[in-house]
């Protein structure tokens, strides 16, 4: 009983695994638009995908990321300028798009532009804190889809949302955990109710990257920033110690975790648009492998102490 459970397990996989290795014969007539690429994921993906003949077209927040990126890339690259957090920004790179592509539709998106900023102590923010992050890497996301599904549709093409391993296990304060998990809901419906068309939906789940989302000297800034403005009384609460520690615990979360391999990612992006049976979701890093996702099925009374253990304990905790 044993061994045949083993024998169809290991067919299984040789099965699975050859499925995966299975790409589309083609990519040279194919447009991609690549958002968030001033840097990071957005920037190296872009490049790679340039080299590879795609026909590229990429959004970047500041003209001055626009004019690195162009710089020396190899291939067919196009750049435009995009915010997703306004309307009339993200209405114009449509009709850049759509003038791009012509009849021929996009054949991918790839929803990458995000923040992190504030993250922290779920207390320590107001509402405008959430909107700021949820406006970029949730409804920035949203709305950049929604217009172009009519061209993705057309091409029967692939959507590639950037979530995060933090969209599975919420660890931190802040609306950074919210909108992945936002993400990965919009992801899931989305890619039911696209079956019909043709279009697939792939969702890829980072673990800790040395990006400019994961900047230590950012993430300290804007955790001072958070402390300070705090009433203080509340700040009282938690006590100057608290704070200090809090401060190191990411030091040391950063420093021990953080991959400086960009190309993980990227390579998860890629397959995503190169493969003829995108996977549904997409793992990068060891941490996202090892750590986050198995944490995320454990019961949340386990993850619950570990996470209360690592972080420190306020001063003055009301019994």
């Amino acid at each position: 009983m044993w061994l045949a459970a083993a024998l169809a397990a290991l067919c299984w996989a040789l099965l699975w695994l050859l499925r995966d290795r299975q790409t589309l014969p083609s990519v040279q007539d194919k447009f991609v638009l690549v958002t968030g690429c001033d840097s990071g994921f957005g920037r190296l993906l872009a490049r790679r995908l340039a080299r590879r003949g795609y026909r590229v077209l990429a959004a970047c927040l500041t003209p001055a990321g626009a004019e690195a990126l162009r710089r020396g890339c190899p291939g067919h690259l196009r750049t435009t300028l995009l915010d997703v957090t306004r309307p009339d920004s993200v209405r114009r790179a449509t009709e850049w798009v759509r003038n791009e592509v012509g009849d021929r539709g996009l054949f991918g998106l790839v929803n990458n532009a995000g923040v992190a900023n504030p993250i922290g102590p779920t207390e320590w923010m107001v509402l405008e804190d959430y909107r700021q992050v949820m406006a970029v890497n949730a409804f920035g996301a949203i709305d950049v889809t929604l217009r172009l599904l009519p061209l993705l549709k057309r091409a029967r093409g692939r959507v590639v949302n950037t979530s995060s391993v933090l969209g599975r296990l919420a660890a931190n304060g802040g609306g950074y955990c919210v909108s992945k998990y936002c993400i990965e809901a919009f992801s899931d419906s989305l890619r039911r109710d696209m079956y019909h068309f043709g279009v697939k939906v792939s969702i890829v789940e980072p673990g800790f990257f040395k990006t400019a989302v994961t900047d230590l000297e950012s993430i300290e800034g804007s955790l001072r920033q958070l402390w300070e403005r705090l009433a203080p009384e509340t700040r009282l609460s938690y006590g100057e110690a608290y704070f200090q520690q809090y401060l190191k615990v990411q030091r040391f979360i950063m420093n021990l975790i953080c991959d400086a391999d960009l190309a993980k990612v990227t390579w998860c992006m890629e397959h995503a648009l190169r493969a003829r049976y995108p996977r549904t979701r997409y793992s990068a890093g060891w941490d996202a492998k090892l750590l986050w996702l198995p944490a995320s099925y454990l019961p949340a009374c386990i993850v619950d102490l570990v996470l209360a253990t690592i972080l420190p304990k306020p001063a003055h905790r009301v019994h």
